[in-house]
This record gives structure tokens, C-alpha cells and sequence, in this order.
């Protein structure tokens, strides 16, 4: 199996892991989308590039505060959350979910894929 089948499987699967997300995307830290499972049109491109963005700035505070290496961030909106986290060096993994989701549920499943992920850079 290929790197880009290995990323796709995994995404795959934290998405039926989970069946109440939206949405799951590895991106690059570049802002390339890499492998998603996305669902209501959202546009992988789109998606990949503000997740990137999120990242960098969150390493960029991570830095400035000088409290390690940025492991993940949490955006809580009206009508969902984004949960953001660091797939090694090159990646971001964006897991997308409804207003009040399980968020124990996605860490305890989304940390372990993002470090897999990170393994397969």
C-alpha cells in the first residue's frame, strides 16, 4: 500500500469511528489537502489551506510562549467545532464535528491517528 492509500485509510477510518463528524482532512503544513473524507460540500482546498494557516499560528504562539511544540488546537463555534492537530512535522489533521459533539470521543480517537499519520510523513 502507497503512502497516499495509508493516509486515505486512516482518515477512512476515524471517520467511521466516529460517525457524527462532518468531516476529516490531513493537510500539509503547506496548505495542500492530502486525503479527506468530507461531507455538506465542503471544499478540500478551502479547508486544507485554513487549516494550515490555523496551525501555523498556533505554533507561532506555542513558540512565543515558549510551552513546547504545538500539539493541537480547539475551535468551538455556534454550529460546530474544528479540532486541529499537529500530524509531525508536515501535517495537520482537521477533524470537523456538530455543536456539542464528543470531544473526549474525538481526542481519544484523532490523537492516535494524527500521530500515526505523522509516522507515515
Amino acid at each position: 500500500m502507497g503512502k497516499i492509500e495509508a493516509f486515505q485509510k486512516n482518515v477512512d477510518g476515524l471517520r467511521a469511528a466516529i460517525p457524527e463528524l462532518r468531516g476529516v482532512l490531513l493537510a500539509s503544513t503547506e496548505g495542500l489537502p492530502i486525503a479527506h473524507s468530507l461531507s455538506n460540500g465542503a471544499d478540500a482546498n478551502r479547508v486544507a489551506a485554513m487549516a494550515a494557516a490555523a496551525s501555523s499560528l498556533g505554533r507561532r504562539v506555542s513558540d512565543s510562549l515558549s510551552v513546547g511544540v504545538l500539539e493541537e488546537i480547539t475551535v468551538s463555534a455556534a454550529d460546530g467545532q474544528i479540532f486541529l492537530y499537529s500530524a509531525g512535522g508536515k501535517g495537520v489533521l482537521a477533524v470537523m464535528g456538530p455543536s456539542g459533539c464528543n470531544a473526549g470521543l474525538v481526542h481519544l480517537e484523532a490523537r492516535g491517528v494524527a500521530k500515526e499519520l505523522g509516522d507515515l510523513f
